[in-house]
């Protein structure tokens, strides 16, 4: 039993140090994106024979292709917020929270439900974690905001092993002739699920990650001392002015008419409904938005009240729209390739590739996916700069071309918790910084990166 608790006590101060070296060095994350642009700068430029005025062509050709991206990321915040901050949305995730005793177990709910809403739909769950999570903090005494809003997003490590998975949905739905081109000749015909995110290998590593991340956040839970509960200000709610409506203009009327607004919802919800009869529950990232808008828009009740839920939920949203153009920038210097047709993304991919075996390529894949994700931390840019070349490399090898796409895709998702890209819209919504929860972050990041290996090595 001693010998128990040492090693807890051991394992505390372990994490107690991560989070203190991250919240003393780990700078905004508009710095880090500033770092980074800097180390492919000076890696393309020295490492390929582009010039110096190449990769600034690079890096300028790419700096606007995630515009649209950008924006979806933006109202996922944007629109997640307002709908949290409708009194219905605010009821039912308190009476959620409510129901939950004690801070540990808090802990562990939050890293549940945002795990399984990720596994569902990943713009879903990066949502709705962090707003059940800030609910929680109102009604749970004595649990660490950080560790509560860092296990929130520690859900996000599954998603691509769950149903929105953008590389094996890509695989599957793919005619021969795009999958041709996008992996070099290695996949002619479509891969379906079952040899993927339903394969035995998959589930394998999603159900474990669903039994260790909870349990690991849970035991990363500070000492008392070191609790640090939620600033009160984060949770105040803005101030409703009340009109007396015999005092209204009619532009005010039309204003807070909730005729307009049930007007627009049935519209909204007139194609939802149509969507989910049609394809199911198939979503995407503007259908996620679009549920998100119009549920807001009919659950504020008038225009007006949603107008001033989005004033206020815009207020986070700053990061994303900054960070997003100079990540763009950092893919397209990445992919930039010089006269030889070498990129600084292929010759981090030629690496990992040359010292494989076939028993190790997976594993090599998924930790050179892991690396890439760091300059490229999205998944179709992912899978855009690496199947090329993991692909054909994995068929040379003797490794299923099923094996080579998921050690891409969880080598994406795995690096995740440590790149501040994708904690923007859970952190916006928190109102925290990245420093206050990389720390937990990365601890997860090495216990799942070991367990992620041994599914690839097992089966």
């Amino acid at each position: 039993m001693e010998n128990i608790k040492e090693k807890k006590g051991i394992f505390k101060k372990f994490t107690s140090m991560c989070v203190g070296i991250m919240e003393k060095y780990l700078p905004d994350p508009f710095i880090f994106c500033a770092l980074l642009t800097f180390v492919v700068f000076l890696g393309a430029w020295f490492l390929t024979s582009s010039s110096f005025l190449d990769v600034i062509k690079y890096w300028v050709d790419g700096f606007w292709s995630l515009l649209s991206f950008s924006m979806q990321m933006a109202l996922v915040l944007v629109t997640g917020h307002a709908l949290a901050s409708s009194n219905l949305f605010k009821k039912m995730l308190s009476t959620f929270a409510s129901g939950i005793k004690g801070p540990k177990q808090a802990i562990w709910v939050i890293s549940i439900v945002s795990a399984i809403a990720c596994i569902l739909n990943w713009g879903f769950g990066l949502v709705i974690g962090a707003l059940f999570a800030k609910e929680i903090a109102k009604k749970v005494k004595g649990v660490d905001y950080r560790l509560l809003i860092a296990s929130a997003y520690t859900g996000f490590l599954v998603w691509h092993g769950g149903l929105s998975g953008s590389i094996p949905l890509q695989l599957a739905s793919g005619n021969g002739e795009s999958l041709a081109q996008q992996t070099a000749g290695a996949v002619t015909a479509a891969i379906p699920t079952s040899e993927t995110m339903f394969s035995p290998m998959n589930i394998y590593i999603v159900v474990g990650l669903l039994i260790i991340v909870p349990l690991l956040n849970v035991a990363m839970f500070p000492s008392k001392d070191e609790v640090v509960e939620v600033d009160q200000r984060l949770l105040a709610e803005p101030v409703e002015e009340v009109l007396d409506k015999s005092k209204m203009t009619p532009a005010e009327k039309l204003e807070n008419s909730r005729i307009v607004s049930i007007l627009l919802a049935i519209m909204g919800f007139t194609y939802i409904i149509q969507y989910l009869i049609t394809k199911g529950f198939a979503l995407n990232l503007n259908l996620v938005n679009f549920i998100f808008l119009f549920l807001g828009i009919l659950l504020h009740g008038t225009p007006k009240r949603y107008l001033n839920a989005l004033a206020e939920a815009v207020k986070g949203a700053a990061g994303i729209l900054l960070q997003f153009p100079f990540y763009a920038g950092i893919m397209g210097i990445m992919v930039g390739a010089d006269a030889n047709g070498i990129s600084l993304a292929r010759l981090m991919s030629d690496f990992f590739v040359n010292i494989s075996t076939e028993r190790t390529f997976p594993v090599f894949s998924f930790i050179s996916a892991g690396v890439v994700n760091f300059f490229v931390p999205s998944g179709g840019g992912q899978w855009a700069v690496q199947a090329p070349i993991v692909m054909p490399a994995g068929q040379a090898i003797g490794v299923s071309a099923a094996k080579s796409a998921m050690a891409i895709a969880w080598g994406d998702a795995w690096t995740n918790m440590i790149q501040p890209f994708w904690a923007l819209p859970a952190l916006g919504i928190a109102g925290l910084g990245a420093k206050d929860i990389m720390g937990y972050c990365l601890i997860v990041t090495v216990v799942s990166g070991i367990f992620i290996c041994t599914g690839f090595l097992l089966f």
